[in-house]
This record gives structure tokens, C-alpha cells and sequence, in this order.
């Protein structure tokens, strides 16, 4: 073969291909980032090759807005093309709801709710209203999901940088969740004078987004028996919120083999009595502790809880109460109510990490003493000014303290635990007892498992207005938006997670932002710069060619 017929096929592969390539029938990205935020997880890659349907999402994430969330829409966009590229029965599109001329009552009733941005253009001021949301649709259900971190105290670019990194786990976990053909089943605890149906309404809502969700009553009407157990082993989680009745023996030993053969629990524990509604009413309270008959239960999984009210007087709640009147206008002022600590995250376990601060209302404290093959992670703790009061004790409304001292505690103490998840394989508390007898097929130990306990029974409560269940996680007095409901759905999802989507959670994307004061700076020298370059360039690679070829053919 000569020379001539080797350089011509060489051509002919190249050309075809360049044809190939330029047609776009085959595609290999490869993703250099450090983080690797154009990767998909393999749960991720599972998930959409199981997707047996045609399924559209919908990014109402189009139009003329900041410079911000043009970075949110191009993020979706390339994640959504891998989507597709992934499983073909998946497909996309953007839309501008003003252009299409898509009604707000419309989206509002889709359960997008509208963000109103500032825009400044020739020295003018107006508002942009956008709807950051993704509307998935599969199999004739749809859901919509938002694209845009809620979480207090960020700034813009923060919150587009969080609303990156979430977008994953957004995303994959509601198509898992609408693609789904069976929903798992969490039973909630009804037997043990917990929180009333409205107290709980906000919780059961949040739960019935992704699971099926019931009360479990007893067979008897009183107590748990073993004639209960075929109905527990439906559920693949119980919820037990704020028990206030003592657990028979019966009760535990049930409980503890339901955990031993796989039940997932979410715990919400009250180990002290104090209400606020009383205390609002008679102005002080005798706190007592309340034994629920549990203490050898927990502290066999390596959990105490202490019956002491904590007191936090740093990361605490704002209570807004009148001062007075003037002229019969209410005067109201904020106050510190150290009672009511805050529980706001500062590692980033994926349960707890980009959410609203929790709201606890009387909270005890947990001891963590270690079990064998348990791992314990601290979810929320109390700051470094916090004290406890040991119980039976009066609570009196003079405690609270004025917002404008934050100092009041400058001794620093140790934090208290509020909230711990436990994982790990279990140990029966009755491999050594006579009880074990009693149960047919008795486990002895269970297979990898999880738990979440949390030192307040009033965590997953709900306000009532009215006879009326408001959203989980709203202040009536301060109108504030606590994220309990979303720390509970992430409990939850954590808890029955068996793809480890949550660890998506934990995804951190490195803002490489711009310097704005050197941008103001520098900007005419950069335009300019960019303009004369090219053509510096151009008109010297010309003269070097006329040069060359002037030489070569002289």
C-alpha cells in the first residue's frame, strides 16, 4: 500500500468522523471539574434507567431575569440533558410563564409559590416576578418540585450556590417518588396519649407527600399486643410523637423486635411536662418529669435522657409579646425565651444541612454512651451559654429575657444534645431475659438499621388556629418559618432511604465568584482589552504570513 492510499483513507476516517461527530450521533462528556458536579450518582443513574414511561419536567425557569439564576437555569439544564441522555423517556422543556402567558393562580394551584427580585435598569427600580419550580409529570401525576433552597439568612448568590448543590437530590428524589410503583407505609403511634390529630395534621401532610402514612390503633383499644404485630411488620417506619402514657412490658418487648426485624423509628420524646399554653394562662408552671416507662429501652442503644429543661441563651427562639398601648395601638417588643432553643446544624450531616433553624419547645437533653456496632450522630445540640434546670421546678414567664442583652450568659457551658441518629446493627435489650419466651421467632439482633431520637415531643407539632392545622414549623406570634417540617421529611427520607439518595445532600459545589469592587474597576480596561486583542492578533498573524510567503517566493 503506498504512501498516497494510506494518507487517503487516514483522511476518510477523519472526515467520517467529523461527520459523525458534527451530526451528533454519538456524545462522551467528560467531567474535569474538581467536585464533580456534572457526575451523577449511581443511585441517580439506577433510578432513571428504571423509568419504564415517558416523563416530562417542565422548568418554569425561563425569561428575562439576574445574572443569578441564569447560572440555576443552565445548571438544570445541563443536569436535565444528562437525564436524558441517560434513559430516552425522558424529556424537557422551559418555559417563561409571562411570555405563555401562564396565570399566577394557575402556578399558585400547581403549588409554586411566585419570588419577587429587584431589577435596576437605566437607574430605575422595578420587580421581576419568577417562579423557580419544576413541574415533573409522569403516568398522569404530577408534582412540583422547587429548584431554589429556602433557607434563611443567605444572601443571593449563597442560596443560588445551595440551590446548585441540592438540585441532584431534588430532583432524583421526587422522580423516584412519582415513578414509584409502590409507596412505603409509616405507621404513627396513637396509643399513648401522643398529639392530638390537629396538632399532628402539619406532620401527616409532610408525610403523605412520599409515603403512605396511618395511625396504628390497637387491636384491644388499649395497649399494643402481640395480635398488633402482622400490622406493624406492614410499616416500614413508626413514628411515636410525644408519648405521655407508660409503656407496658408488652409494648417493648414488641417495639424491640419490631426494630430487630427491620422497622425503622423516628422517636419524639417529652421526659418533662411543661406546656406553653398553660404557662401563658397562669404566668407559672411546676415542671415535673414525666416517665414513660422507656428508660431501659433507649439506654440499651446507647441513649439516656436526662428529665432537665434546657436552657439556651444564645441560639433561642424570639417570642413577641405586647408591651403596652399607645393611644389603644398594641405595642409589641421581641423577647429571648430561653426555653424554646434553636437547633441550627453545624456539621453537614445530609439530614440537617441547608435548612431553616428547628424550633425545640421545652426540650431535655440526650447522653450518648455508645453501643457496639451503633454509630451516634449528633443532629442538633444547644450553643455554649446554656444551663439546665433540674425538675420538679416552677417555670415562670419572668425568665424571659430582654433580646437586647445577648450577653446574659457569658460562662460557657457544655452543649446539650437535642437530637441523635443512631445506624448501625442493633442488639435485642432481651437476649438475656425471660420475656424473649413470649415472642415467636424471636431476633436477637437486627440487620443494618436506623433510628432518629429527639428530646422533644413538641418537635413535630403543628399550631391551630382556630380549630384549624397551620403548616408545620409557623410561629403564630412572630410569623416565623421554622424548619421542623423539613427536618422531619429529611428524617424520613433518611430513614427509609435504601438507595442513599441523602448522601446527595452532603454534595458541596465551590462558588468561584467574581470580584465585584475589581470588576467596577477594571471594566472599561477589560472591554478594551478584549476588543483590541483579537484584532492585534489577526493583523499580526496576517503580516507574518504575507512576510513568509513573501520570502519563500521572492
Amino acid at each position: 500500500m503506498n504512501t498516497f492510499l494510506k494518507h487517503k483513507i487516514l483522511y476518510i476516517v477523519l472526515g467520517l468522523f467529523l461527520i459523525v461527530g458534527t451530526l451528533g450521533l454519538f456524545r462522551k462528556r467528560f467531567d474535569l471539574t474538581q467536585e464533580h458536579r456534572y457526575t451523577l450518582s449511581d443511585a441517580s443513574v439506577r433510578i432513571l434507567k428504571s423509568i419504564k414511561k415517558p416523563l416530562k419536567i417542565e422548568v418554569y425557569l425561563d425569561g428575562d431575569f439576574p445574572a443569578s439564576f441564569k447560572q440555576l437555569q443552565n445548571e438544570t439544564r445541563f443536569m436535565l440533558e444528562e437525564f436524558k441522555d441517560i434513559n430516552n423517556n425522558i424529556d424537557y422543556k422551559f418555559i417563561d410563564p409571562i411570555a405563555t402567558k401562564i396565570s399566577k393562580d394557575t402556578l399558585v394551584a400547581m403549588g409554586m409559590q411566585p419570588s419577587i427580585l429587584p431589577n435596576v435598569k437605566d437607574g430605575k427600580i422595578s420587580e421581576i416576578v419568577i417562579f423557580p419550580y419544576a413541574a415533573i409529570k409522569y403516568n398522569g401525576y404530577g408534582i412540583s418540585v422547587p429548584l431554589v433552597v429556602q433557607q434563611m439568612g443567605l444572601d443571593a448568590d449563597n442560596q443560588i450556590n445551595k440551590s446548585i448543590e441540592s438540585l441532584e437530590y431534588s430532583l432524583i428524589t421526587n422522580i423516584k417518588s412519582i415513578t414509584e410503583n409502590r409507596k412505603k407505609n409509616i405507621g404513627i403511634l396513637v396509643n399513648q396519649d401522643e398529639l392530638q390529630p390537629t396538632e399532628f395534621q402539619g406532620f401527616m401532610d409532610m408525610a403523605l407527600e412520599n409515603y403512605n402514612a396511618g395511625p396504628i390503633i390497637p387491636t384491644n383499644g388499649k395497649t399494643l399486643s402481640m395480635a398488633d404485630v402482622p400490622k406493624l411488620k406492614q410499616m416500614n417506619a413508626l413514628v411515636i410523637a410525644k408519648p405521655r402514657k407508660p409503656f407496658t412490658d408488652e409494648e417493648k418487648l414488641i417495639l424491640d423486635q419490631y426494630i430487630m426485624n427491620g422497622g425503622k423509628t423516628l422517636w419524639m420524646i417529652d421526659a418533662v411536662n411543661a406546656e406553653m399554653d398553660t404557662l401563658f394562662q397562669s404566668k407559672k408552671i411546676m415542671a415535673y418529669s414525666m416517665d414513660i416507662n422507656m428508660t431501659d429501652f433507649f439506654f440499651n442503644f446507647g441513649i439516656r435522657i436526662t428529665p432537665a429543661l434546657v436552657k439556651d441563651f444564645k441560639k433561642t427562639a424570639l417570642k413577641r409579646l405586647s408591651v403596652g398601648e399607645i393611644q389603644g395601638n398594641p405595642q409589641y417588643k421581641n423577647f429571648l425565651w430561653p426555653y424554646f432553643p434553636l437547633g441550627i446544624a453545624d456539621d453537614d450531616n445530609p439530614i440537617t444541612k441547608n435548612i431553616n433553624p428547628v424550633k425545640f419547645e421545652f426540650p431535655t437533653s440526650i447522653d450518648t454512651l455508645g453501643r457496639a456496632n451503633i454509630k451516634t450522630e449528633i443532629l442538633f445540640q444547644s450553643s455554649d451559654r446554656t444551663t439546665e434546670k433540674a425538675v420538679p421546678n416552677y417555670v415562670s414567664l419572668n425568665e424571659i429575657v430582654n433580646a437586647d442583652s445577648l450577653g446574659v450568659m457569658e460562662r460557657p457551658t457544655r452543649p446539650k444534645i437535642f437530637a441523635v441518629a443512631l445506624s448501625g446493627k442493633f442488639q435485642s435489650g432481651y437476649v438475656s431475659r425471660v420475656e424473649r419466651e413470649s415472642y415467636p421467632d424471636f431476633h436477637s439482633q437486627s440487620s443494618k438499621n436506623k433510628m432518629i431520637i429527639v428530646a422533644d415531643g413538641d418537635v413535630g407539632r403543628n399550631a391551630v388556629l382556630r380549630g384549624k392545622a397551620l403548616p408545620l414549623g409557623v410561629d403564630l406570634l412572630t410569623n416565623q418559618q421554622y424548619g421542623n417540617a423539613q427536618f422531619l421529611r429529611n428524617g424520613l427520607d433518611w430513614l427509609l432511604d435504601d438507595d442513599n439518595l441523602t448522601l446527595l445532600r452532603n454534595r458541596t459545589i465551590e462558588a468561584r465568584l467574581l470580584d465585584r469592587q475589581r470588576i467596577a474597576e477594571e471594566k472599561n480596561y477589560w472591554q478594551w482589552f478584549n476588543l483590541l486583542l483579537p484584532l492585534f492578533l489577526v493583523g499580526g498573524f496576517t503580516g507574518i504570513f504575507f512576510w513568509w510567503r513573501r520570502r519563500k517566493f521572492s
